[in-house]
């Protein structure tokens, strides 16, 4: 997926530079193919997620994805252009039930960035609900981030906020 997702950028470059809303397209179904968006979202969610309706955590779900969309979508077009991936290994988990897919980013001239997925099957097809970039889990990265508005907000007060751009989710 990674690989064919960075030759069509690199393919679409141009198009994409002048199309915004091309890019974002191309992106969005790809992210909705391979990502379980609703459990990382759940995940996320963490303690104030125990007890919520499936309808709201879908809600804070589809809204940090747009949101993450909205702020990284862009970004993939500044990505090296010889950007090359390698699966080092994948390792089953909870008895087969998760996969984790331990990979490299090769960049032209830098040093290897590793970056594992966490993966579970849903209707018969892996999807990625965890990215972890140099040891940094995006779930675990957001839990932190989320908690405090989750504290004092519901979920969907946050999720409305998210969707406006009040509230920004953050990789950093």
């Amino acid at each position: 997926n990674s690989t064919r997702i960075l030759t069509t950028l690199e393919s679409r470059r141009d198009e994409f530079t002048r199309d915004r809303a091309a890019l974002r397209q191309f992106v969005s179904s790809e992210f909705e193919q391979m990502f379980d968006s609703d459990y990382a979202g759940r995940l996320v969610l963490g303690a104030h997620g125990r007890g919520a309706s499936d309808a709201e955590v879908e809600l804070f779900a589809d809204a940090l994805a747009d949101n993450l969309m909205q702020r990284y979508g862009s970004a993939l077009l500044d990505f090296n252009t010889w950007l090359q991936v390698r699966v080092k290994s994948e390792t089953p988990l909870r008895g087969g039930q998760i996969m984790r897919v331990s990979s490299e980013m090769l960049r032209q001239g830098g040093e290897p960035i590793p970056v594992d997925y966490l993966m579970r099957k849903v209707g018969g097809q892996w999807k990625v609900f965890d990215v972890m970039v140099e040891g940094v889990s995006f779930v675990q990265t957001f839990r932190n981030q989320f908690d405090a508005p989750l504290r004092q907000k519901s979920i969907e007060q946050v999720a409305a906020e998210l969707r406006a751009g009040q509230i920004a989710a953050r990789a950093d």
